[in-house]
């Protein structure tokens, strides 16, 4: 059992699980029976994550995120969240993907991937990297989730400056503390390569102007 807890709070393979187990005649029955206790989470087929109760860390729904389905980043209202953008509190893990659309239901909650176009993707994504855990995981830049989330968001059409300042700060209620760590370049980095190019030339505007 201390082989597995020292995985931590990264998800692991059945396979991976099997080797930290050691010789069993049935390692499937052994990993069932782990998971029945509590002391693995199936995460879905043929990966699952130690329970916190036994490796002693909190669990990442970030990272798990990365590693349900890849490749993929964390974004739209779950990074903005993260970034302290936005004031709520995101109970859905939203990603962004170049692979197709899929959501993804675990024991830890929903996780939805958006599929973005391929050579838009590497845009923007940081690693955010945990050294006292021993983890780290990608997510969108403030910059990129706000484009991520305008060119996926069904129906949204803005048509002014004046419109995006009241989806960015009336709808969305986002905060911008300090606009001068804004990163514009990210924004025109999207412009070139996503949809919606007039919305997000306002949206380039706006944060350039206030």
């Amino acid at each position: 059992m201390s082989s597995i807890r020292e995985y931590g709070i990264i998800p692991i393979s059945t396979d991976m699980v099997a080797d930290a187990i050691g010789e069993y005649r049935s390692p499937a029955d052994r990993i069932s029976r782990l998971a029945r206790r509590g002391d693995l989470i199936r995460l879905q087929r043929g990966l699952f994550v130690v329970a916190p109760e036994l490796s002693g860390q909190t669990l990442s729904r970030e990272l798990i995120a990365n590693h349900l389905y890849g490749p993929s980043y964390v974004s739209f209202e779950s990074a903005l969240s993260y970034h302290g953008i936005i004031p709520e509190r995101v109970h859905m893990v939203r990603s962004s993907t170049f692979r197709r659309s899929r959501q993804v239901e675990t024991p830890l909650g929903v996780f939805q991937y958006t599929t973005v176009p391929e050579n838009y993707y590497p845009i923007g994504i940081t690693q955010m990297l945990y050294e006292e855990e021993n983890y780290s995981f990608l997510m969108a830049s403030p910059e990129k989730a706000i484009c991520d989330l305008i060119i996926c968001t069904s129906g949204l059409r803005i048509q002014s400056e004046r419109a995006m300042r009241e989806y960015l700060y009336e709808d969305m209620r986002m905060d911008f503390d300090d606009l001068e760590r804004i990163d514009t370049g990210i924004i025109e980095q999207c412009i070139e390569h996503g949809r919606k190019r007039r919305e997000l030339r306002y949206l380039l505007n706006v944060l350039q102007n206030e």
